[in-house]
């Protein structure tokens, strides 16, 4: 299996919703990616009076998911209904949310006044010209190569000990680990359950780390992990080792390494940036600016870790910042405007 494949079985679709039309003309901002980050700052922009165009693949993250936790007020909701709310209020204020995948975004001529535009195509075909573009299309966790591991992402196969920790606390989980970073996933998921187990599965672990761990009761197998295991009635049941022995779990728990999405946005030129530990995002500084004018990034496709809270505020900052970008554009237009019409007025 490829690593392509492997992002791919963490994606889940969502069911189809109503889509927008997509809008004519040159729109004040284009947002590419539905989800947290890209619909809180539709929000603002769009409360802002800033015309605006979400275009969601409808692929979340965290669509196998049954709940969203860690947020205060919205603890317990279905992500999808997160996401149908978000859509709501966004058209509440004249935004457009349209179904789609974004195959290029690119930079094109700029406007008779020297402001910045850029051409976003579909995958039909259809194409939309926007002054400024947010990009909010989060990531994919890339899975080890375990037979079984992908059938139970979201489920019984989890990362977050925040986003779920809580609902399999006591449970016997093991820990699959990918590197480093799963020491500390370890402690973290030792809060949670007197029952842990940690599979190197390939992976260094130093002799003081495995002092900590006996220290803490954390049991550690170095047979590598060929399979899950499931009982007959499809729930996680363990994890078959290379020497054949079982070890039963009802949960596993992996650091997997996380990749932003990217796919169709080469054309804009944004740099990456690799989190050792964590895996490869996009680059970005306060409010989500990029080092490309005019685009924005925010949510999981730069801080590879936010929650859901997380990455909705980051994408109000955003929307903030590209509003506050888009009314000195503006201005800058209209005083260009009455220096052509008037150059002796423009001076005075």
């Amino acid at each position: 299996m490829t690593d392509k494949e492997r992002q791919e079985g963490t994606a889940v679709t969502t069911p189809p919703y109503a889509s927008d039309a997509l809008a004519e003309g040159t729109v004040d901002a284009v947002v590419i990616g539905g989800g947290a980050a890209g619909l809180n700052g539709a929000l603002i922009l769009a409360r802002s009076r800033r015309s605006v165009v979400v275009i969601d693949s409808g692929s979340p993250r965290n669509a196998p998911a049954e709940a969203v936790h860690g947020l205060i007020a919205l603890d317990g909701t279905p992500p999808s209904e997160i996401l149908r709310r978000g859509r709501e209020q966004v058209r509440q204020y004249g935004g457009r949310v349209v179904h789609g995948a974004v195959v290029s975004a690119e930079s094109a001529a700029p406007s008779a006044d020297g402001d910045l535009r850029f051409t976003v195509t579909l995958a039909d075909g259809r194409h939309i010209t926007a002054r400024r573009i947010l990009v909010a299309t989060g990531l994919r966790d890339v899975l080890p190569q375990v037979p079984g591991l992908a059938e139970h992402w979201g489920h019984s196969v989890v990362h977050c000990p925040y986003c779920h920790g809580w609902e399999v606390r006591d449970e016997p989980i093991g820990i699959l680990a990918t590197g480093p970073a799963s020491i500390g996933h370890a402690y973290l998921f030792r809060q949670l359950t007197e029952d842990l187990t940690y599979f190197t599965h390939g992976t260094d672990l130093d002799e003081d780390s495995r002092a900590r761990f006996a220290a803490r009761g954390i049991r550690v197998i170095d047979t590598p992990v060929t399979e899950v295991v499931d009982d007959e009635d499809g729930a996680l049941a363990g994890l078959r080792l290379a020497d054949g022995q079982v070890v039963a779990r009802r949960v596993v728990a992996v650091a997997a390494p996380m990749q932003a999405r990217s796919q169709g946005l080469e054309g804009l030129g944004l740099p990456m940036q690799e989190l050792p530990g964590k895996g490869r995002g996009f680059a970005s500084g306060l409010a989500g600016i990029t080092e490309v004018p005019g685009v924005w990034v925010a949510g999981n496709a730069t801080d590879l870790v936010a929650q859901v809270g997380a990455s909705a505020a980051a994408g109000a900052l955003a929307g903030a910042d590209i509003n506050r970008m888009l009314a000195i554009a503006d201005t800058d237009a209209a005083l260009q405007e009455i220096a052509e019409a008037s150059p002796e007025a423009a001076t005075r």
